[in-house]
This record gives structure tokens, C-alpha cells and sequence, in this order.
């Protein structure tokens, strides 16, 4: 167990909503990601605008996964004193453009001084049917939306001292919210990938003590590439056709990677926190 996963399991017990993208109480969904400089960003990388959004994003991202809509945001916002009013103002539009995308309110949160702009952000959604990471059963299908691999290849490049376009999968994720709401019927469990594929792929299947087949070869850059915010879905071989008729009417490209069997699933992949 990585220490990361050690410290996660001190707050779980038999009763714990611990262990999904977001906290399941009752029809609500309560959902909290981090996005700091110098561990997910640098300032050379993005504008003061490109933060705020995409630090709004990725915690959307995981109220989408659920199949939940999202309402509220509570914000926690630490910025240097030397941050100009324009920067500020660059930093809230980006925010709230994500959030108004997303028909969110913000109602509130907290802001400090910092040596550097570390944002917080709550989510709070609600769902009549939500997607959790429990109910995976032996011979369902593991499959991932869209394409993964570009986010890593594009933080290499940053990492570097490039640049990438504005649009990019790094800077703008493209959340998959009519396909999983269409789909989500037909859906035994999912998760978006934050992590990477085979990070995630052993989120899903060690809480129902099942392992996997690959069924396709992927490249070790494409499987261990985080950040992607594509959502990771498994469901019964019985309703692949009508997961595809979804995907080709929502315009969402499906790749089916590996199905369940028994034992259990081990992630080789470097690990992106800690």
C-alpha cells in the first residue's frame, strides 16, 4: 500500500461514503479535488484564467463521473500578495466561466495569502442514479472514453519548456456528461481517469476483489498517462451494442481495453501523488 492510499484508509471503516470520486449521502454528492502550483500547474504554463478553469474542471469532473449535476462550489483560494488586481480578476473569470458552463452556483469558501496560488474546490451535486465504483462482476467489460496519452505527452513537452495549444486535453479537459447520463443504465460502475488508466483500473476493480484480461495492447506512456479526465466504465458484454449506439450518438469514442475475471489487478505504474 503507497502512502497516499495508507492515509486515505486511516479515515474508512464499515460505514465510510470514503472511496469514490465524490462522498454519496442520500441523492447528494460531495466531491473535493486540490489544484496547487508547483504540483498540478506551473504559472509559466498557464494564464491566470487557464487556472481558475481548469481548477474548476477537474472538480466537475468528478461529480460527472457520478452521473450526478452539479449545483454549488465552495472555493478555497491562496494567492501571494503580489497577485495583481488583473491576475485576480483573470483567476475569478476562469472560475466562474467553468462553473456558469456547468450551471453552478459559487456560494461561498474562504481565501488566504500564500507563497503561491493553491486552489480548493467543493463540489456539491445531486443524482437520482449514481455511478459508483461498486458492482463489478466477472466478464464485464473495462473500456475508456475518448483518447488518452496526449495529456502526458503534452506536460513532457511543458516540462521541457514548451508550449501547448489552448484547447489542449492539459489545459481544457473535455468532461463526458450526455454520454454517461444517456449511458448510465446500462452501466455497472465508472470513474473518470485523474490518475491514469492503470491506477484507475485498480481503483475499480480492488474494492470488488476482482482482477482483469487485457484484451488490447497498450503503450506504457498511454496507460500511465494521468490527468486525462476520460471517464474508465465497465459493463455487461450483454449491452456492448447499446453502449456504442451511445457513444456514436453523443459523439464519444469508446475503446474497450479488458474484461473482469477473478484474482486481482496490480498497477506497475509510477504513482502521480507522493
Amino acid at each position: 500500500m503507497n502512502v497516499e492510499d495508507y492515509f486515505i484508509s486511516t479515515f474508512c471503516s464499515s460505514k465510510s461514503v470514503i472511496g469514490d470520486d465524490g462522498a454519496l449521502i442520500g441523492k447528494w454528492v460531495y466531491s473535493k479535488d486540490l489544484f496547487f502550483e508547483n504540483i498540478h500547474y506551473k504559472k509559466t504554463w498557464l494564464s491566470p484564467y487557464q487556472i481558475g478553469y481548469k481548477a474548476m474542471i477537474v472538480n466537475i469532473s468528478d461529480a460527472i463521473a457520478m452521473n450526478a449535476v452539479p449545483r454549488y462550489a465552495l472555493l478555497g483560494v491562496a494567492i501571494p500578495k503580489s497577485t495583481s488586481l488583473h491576475e485576480m480578476r483573470e483567476l475569478s473569470r476562469g472560475l466562474q466561466t467553468a462553473a456558469a458552463q456547468y450551471g453552478i452556483e459559487i456560494i461561498g469558501g474562504d481565501t488566504i495569502s500564500n507563497s503561491k496560488t493553491d486552489i480548493s474546490v467543493t463540489i456539491i451535486s445531486h443524482s437520482d442514479h449514481p455511478l459508483t465504483r461498486q458492482g463489478l462482476k466477472i466478464g464485464d467489460i473495462i473500456a475508456y472514453t475518448g483518447s488518452i496519452g496526449k495529456s502526458a505527452k503534452q506536460l513532457r513537452y511543458l516540462m521541457s519548456g514548451g508550449k501547448v495549444h489552448t484547447k489542449s486535453r492539459f489545459v481544457s479537459p473535455d468532461l463526458r456528461k450526455a454520454f454517461i447520463a444517456e449511458s448510465r443504465r446500462y452501466l455497472r460502475c465508472g470513474m473518470d481517469i485523474s490518475d491514469g488508466l492503470c491506477s484507475d483500473i485498480e481503483k475499480l476493480t480492488r474494492p470488488n476483489r476482482l482482477g482483469i484480461r487485457w484484451d488490447k495492447k497498450i503503450p506504457k506512456q498511454i496507460r500511465c498517462s494521468g490527468e486525462e479526465y476520460e471517464m474508465l466504465i465497465a459493463y455487461s458484454a450483454k449491452y456492448r451494442y447499446a453502449i456504442r449506439r451511445i457513444a456514436a450518438r453523443t459523439r464519444t469514442p469508446i475503446t474497450p481495453v479488458a474484461h473482469v475475471v477473478r484474482g486481482r489487478y496490480t498497477n506497475r505504474c509510477k504513482r502521480h501523488h507522493f
